[in-house]
């Protein structure tokens, strides 16, 4: 028998969800988080539980702020085909991932007001 969720949501997000990952130094969740969707935070390492937990499942956005745990991308991925892969870091991402995400952006280069508006003024877009 499956435990009860510890969500009152029962895992599922009513709007937009974004699965955050990292130290978010620069604030992208909040800025997601001030238009609308509900962000959800993943601490330390980034494994498949971790993710399931989060509810990357049912998330639109997967952002990572740290590349170190860039592994999490094709898991998140393998859990949500369709989840959008967003890495907000100053570092690239490895080769064995690069491919997989689907934008990389570097704080120093956009803010991050402008990177949660233009995600979300793409939803739905490729």
């Amino acid at each position: 028998m499956a435990e009860p969720s510890a969500r009152p949501d029962g895992g599922r997000a009513e709007g937009q969800l974004a699965v955050v990952a990292g130290p978010d130094q620069h604030g992208l969740g909040e800025e997601l988080a001030a238009l609308g969707v509900e962000v959800r935070r993943i601490e330390g390492l980034v494994t498949a539980s971790k993710l399931e937990d989060a509810g990357v499942a049912d998330a639109a956005y997967f952002v990572l702020t740290d590349v170190e745990e860039a592994t999490g991308i094709p898991v998140a991925k393998e859990l949500n085909p369709e989840v959008r892969v967003v890495t907000y870091a100053s570092r690239s991402l490895p080769e064995f991932v690069a491919t997989v995400a689907d934008l990389a952006v570097d704080p120093g280069l956009l803010d991050a007001a402008t990177v949660a508006e233009e995600l979300l003024s793409d939803d739905g877009e490729p």
